[in-house]
């Protein structure tokens, strides 16, 4: 496959991986009006609890899949060599640490 072509490929996936994160952080917004919906109507703490705790799995989720594109994107280069590779995981685990 020829280097263009190989960009065109990778600039598809994140695309598709965009979308996909945009898509997620949809339904965590829908999640936290809820919330809001829920306090401003005096429902029972451990209701608000329950459904915050799932709110938070959920942009949990969203950062990890961020993450995982995160380190696709920094290692599909296949031109790569040893020491490049090695620089772009680090990126990518430094993140994960900082702010997993």
């Amino acid at each position: 496959m020829s280097e263009s072509a190989e960009a065109l490929d990778l600039e598809e996936e994140w695309e598709a991986s965009k979308g996909a994160l945009i898509r997620r952080l949809k339904r965590v917004e829908g999640q936290v009006r809820g919330l809001q919906a829920m306090i401003e109507r005096d429902a029972e703490c451990e209701d608000v609890a329950v459904q915050m705790s799932a709110a938070r799995k959920a942009l949990d989720r969203t950062f990890y899949n961020m993450l995982s594109c995160v380190i696709e994107r920094e290692l599909s280069c296949r031109h790569l060599d040893a020491h490049d590779a090695r620089a772009r995981l680090k990126y990518a685990t430094d993140l994960l640490s900082r702010y997993g």
